[in-house]
């Protein structure tokens, strides 16, 4: 296989904040593989919080360049744990190359990926659109701007968290998803959640810092609403632990190392009795239009990372009020923009 990476920065159509930071432009690698005059595509945004740079994941990268040429795609996992001792200590490039692999043997199969991986797309959830923190006047008007969509995520973390929700439930019936991205303790976590159900609030996502197990077994004791697991849920490791602490787990497929991992983690879930969900980054359509090969085995997605975009960097999966459409292409159905956002570096 032939391994190309592609750096962009990507803009957004408002500076986007949590309860930790404020982004206006939004760094991203797309990893492109190709064999026999196939490509595959895949993707990993940097992230100060993870510690993941642009930098950092290309030099892991090009640290199995050689390997990959050498590599003839049969089966993506057993390329992933063919690299897992290299790569490991670095799931965001992990990620990129898994979801590019992925996709490039979709393409190989003739099929999109999650037909190749025997799954029906009969019944899938619907994605939230996400709403970051700003005035509660500037919120309104973002959550206007997708008028009618079924579900808003919610991104929480200020002293005015309940009134924030109060006004916004006066322009919408749509269902509301908070995320405190660790903002909360667990008392407030437990009062607001008897307000925020009657406000028609589904579930409350990683209201606690990820350190707080004890505290997070009494919210999922006493809260009214369920919990979803976030930053406490990044690994496989993790799945087994949050049984007891949430009701759900939010998978979010670079902080795993992609698909393969992503796939046990589900399966795990599953046996457990967790509620699963998976999340994305502020993404361009590669890296959603990969989640979207998910839908069928989830509970809710959020995979609204290209619709928070200015412009976007390639074609895929379509999303309109929170239905995925699927593309017409095969693998995860992604075709690079080479006419548009310019890349900042290729290699």
């Amino acid at each position: 296989m032939k391994l190309k990476l592609h750096s962009f920065e990507l803009r957004l159509r408002h500076v986007f904040t949590i309860s930790r930071e404020s982004v206006e432009i939004q760094p991203t690698l797309i990893v492109e593989l190709e064999e026999e005059g196939l490509r595959g595509y895949g993707e990993a945004t940097s992230d100060d919080y993870y510690g993941a740079t642009i930098a950092e994941m290309s030099a892991a990268l090009e640290a199995v360049r050689a390997d990959l040429e050498h590599w003839t795609l049969d089966d993506p996992a057993k390329l992933w744990e063919k690299l897992s001792p290299r790569l490991g200590n670095n799931p965001f490039a992990q990620c990129a190359l898994d979801e590019a692999a992925y996709d490039l043997w979709g393409k190989k199969q003739g099929k999109p990926t999650w037909k190749a991986w025997g799954l029906s797309a009969e019944k899938l959830p619907l994605t939230n659109y996400t709403i970051g923190i700003d005035t509660v006047e500037t919120m309104v008007a973002h959550m206007q701007e997708f008028p009618n969509w079924p579900i808003y995520k919610i991104k929480l973390g200020t002293k005015d968290d309940l009134a924030i929700i109060r006004e916004l439930r006066r322009h919408t019936n749509a269902v509301f998803r908070v995320d405190a991205n660790c903002a909360w303790t667990a008392d407030e976590t437990i009062q607001n959640s008897r307000v925020l159900a009657e406000l028609g609030v589904e579930f409350i996502e990683q209201p606690l810092p990820p350190d707080q197990w004890d505290e997070m077994r009494r919210v999922y004791q006493q809260s009214v609403l369920p919990v979803i697991a976030d930053e406490s849920c990044q690994r496989e490791s993790d799945v087994e632990r949050c049984a007891g602490h949430f009701h759900g787990i939010n998978i979010k497929l670079v902080k795993c190392g992609g698909f393969t991992p992503a796939r046990r983690m589900i399966g795990l879930a599953r046996e457990l009795g967790l509620k699963v969900m998976v999340g994305c980054m502020t993404e361009s359509t590669v890296g959603i239009s990969s989640i979207a090969q998910l839908l069928p085995l989830l509970d809710y997605v959020d995979m609204d990372g290209a619709l928070l975009l200015a412009e976007d960097v390639a074609t895929g999966v379509t999303i309109e009020q929170g239905v995925c459409h699927f593309s017409m292409e095969n693998g995860c159905g992604v075709r690079l923009n080479q006419d548009g956002a310019k890349p900042t570096r290729q290699n």
